[in-house]
């Protein structure tokens, strides 16, 4: 299985697709004004204790305060807690963590009301981004994850990822983490350090050592609270922290800026593998070049089809996501109802599971698969589900077919779940249910040419529009395409975009920004 990268940057959002054997698995889009929290430390103050709940709510900027569960204080919270105050009592130098003493463990059937008080400094991390009516979600044990292992202040454990079977390579890792970890640091060794040297554990161990000792510093100086100490690594770099392994075959950017980034950290992590990295630089949009857009468009939305006619049906819910399998019109088999069901059934297993990842759909997930009589065809489904679900990176757990041919699964959620909203709304009446002729539309874009021209001075731009309204500007020897260059100049460009609408029309200028040139709506 070989893995493509796609990341498209434009004025308002940055967009990331992964594929897998060029099919669509991953999607993210983050607006360029929004920022990826979860990771994220602040130092803030406790705002409100909740006895109730065994929890407190803490505030960090947000809209809604965050909210904190003594569960997420972790066991070394006495250590890290007496460590905070000296800090802050001490603002001029910064005392080693491998001269502290560690403090006995927090209690696991405490009180919070025992542990903290209102107004109580506490340095904080995000673990899970605000979801619907929801704060964000905090934890007290620090954690700072790099390519190979986590480092984890104020601990003293080694832990080895359970997915590194070999008995003898867990042994050599922990002998290794063991030997170059500084004192007071638990340590998480990651799936993709097996097999890895001692230099290049080494090399991460010091840069994420650094990071905590910059993450300090950043708390002596802090003069406001809630203060933002540590940031985490943009979308794109985490991402690629997270996903990136040898199969990886090409890494596209469209925007030079993300390009190096991406390039920077590649070389970093991998050297050897930097040359995959490639900025692209066609004259289609990314998306459209590499059928991603088509892709995006076929599977989101509220109906999935996935195998000669089936669909899925896909339902969020304040509480869970529901999915209905649906046959379609598909016609019996020659075998049969029951080898029919079985058919739809695992196929719509193997589109769930990636529909799971590229929604990153989390929390409870219920299935309503099409009843099946046999029990060695429901174990069969069961089987199949499991089986896909390998391939996700988020933790799950998966209930075999209850009698009522339910499914359930839950996978865990860190943000809201990706929606794209595929259906398209008329650009031209805006909802009204009337337009203009469309033989005119040329004559409305002629006139928007000729303002940005000779009104506003811009003789440089391209013009994005639908693939089939392109056909008909570009067609021919005296195109219009051609009659525009040759009345308003030749630096007129025009592209075809999948993204728009029929009668959508975008211009962007000669850097690559958007330039608003849309109809007004009339109000009637």
């Amino acid at each position: 299985m070989t893995s493509e990268l796609y990341i498209n940057v434009n004025s308002k959002q940055i967009s990331i697709a992964l594929t897998e054997d060029k099919k669509l698995v991953e999607y993210q889009e983050e607006c360029q004004t929004a920022s990826f929290n979860v990771g994220n430390v602040y130092l803030a103050k406790v705002r409100k204790l909740m006895p109730g709940l065994n929890a407190c709510f803490v505030s960090i900027g947000y809209e809604r305060d965050a909210f904190l569960h003594y569960l997420d204080l972790s066991l070394n919270f006495n250590t890290y807690a007496k460590y905070l105050k000296q800090v802050l009592n001490n603002k001029k130098t910064l005392e080693p963590i491998s001269k502290v003493r560690l403090e006995p463990d927090l209690e696991k059937d405490g009180s919070i009301q025992h542990v903290l008080k209102q107004g109580q400094e506490v340095l904080v991390q995000i673990v899970k981004e605000p979801i619907s009516t929801k704060g964000p979600r905090l934890s007290c044990e620090i954690s700072f994850p790099g390519r190979f292992i986590v480092l984890i202040p104020f601990g003293d454990k080694v832990s080895v990822s359970s997915k590194i079977k070999s008995t003898a390579e867990r042994a050599r890792l922990k002998q290794i983490i063991q030997s170059i970890k500084p004192k007071n640091f638990g340590v998480i060794v990651r799936t993709v350090a097996e097999g890895k040297r001692v230099a290049e554990l080494d090399a991460e161990m010091k840069t994420l050592v650094s990071r905590w000792e910059e993450t300090m510093s950043r708390v002596m100086k802090a003069k406001e609270l809630p203060a933002l100490v540590y940031e985490e690594t943009s979308r794109t770099v985490g991402m690629l922290r997270d996903l990136f392994n040898p199969s990886y075959e090409n890494i596209y950017v469209d925007n030079e800026r993300i390009f190096q980034e991406v390039k920077d950290y590649v070389t970093l992590i991998a050297p050897e593998r930097a040359s995959i990295v490639k900025q692209y630089k066609g004259k289609l949009p990314i998306f459209d070049n590499f059928d991603i857009t088509r892709q995006i468009k076929a599977s989101f939305g509220r109906i999935v089809t996935y195998k000669r006619g089936a669909y899925l049906i896909i339902e969020h819910t304040e509480a869970l996501h529901v999915v209905d399998v649906n046959s379609g019109n598909r016609s019996k088999g020659v075998d049969g109802q029951e080898a029919n069901a079985l058919d739809v059934n695992l196929g719509a297993a193997d589109e769930l599971a990636r529909q799971l990842r590229l929604r990153d759909m989390g929390g409870i997930i219920v299935v309503d698969f099409i009843d099946m009589q046999l029990a060695e065809d429901r174990q069969k489904l069961y089987e199949r589900m499991c089986e896909n679900m390998k391939q996700d990176r988020a933790r799950h757990n998966i209930l075999p077919l209850s009698k009522f041919g339910l499914m359930q699964i839950t996978r865990q959620r860190v943000r809201p779940a990706t929606e794209v909203n595929v259906d398209e709304t008329c650009p031209t009446c805006h909802g009204q249910g009337t337009i203009k002729s469309s033989y005119l539309f040329t004559d409305v874009l002629a006139t928007k040419i000729d303002t940005l021209v000779n009104k506003l001075g811009i003789k440089s731009f391209t013009l994005h529009v639908h693939p089939y309204v392109y056909a008909y500007i570009c067609y021919g020897f005296w195109s219009i395409k051609r009659r525009w260059q040759f009345t308003y100049g030749p630096r007129i460009k025009v592209i075809p975009s999948q993204k728009l609408a029929f009668l959508q029309y975008e211009f962007y200028d000669s850097d690559g920004q958007e330039i608003d040139m849309k109809e007004e709506v009339e109000i009637k």
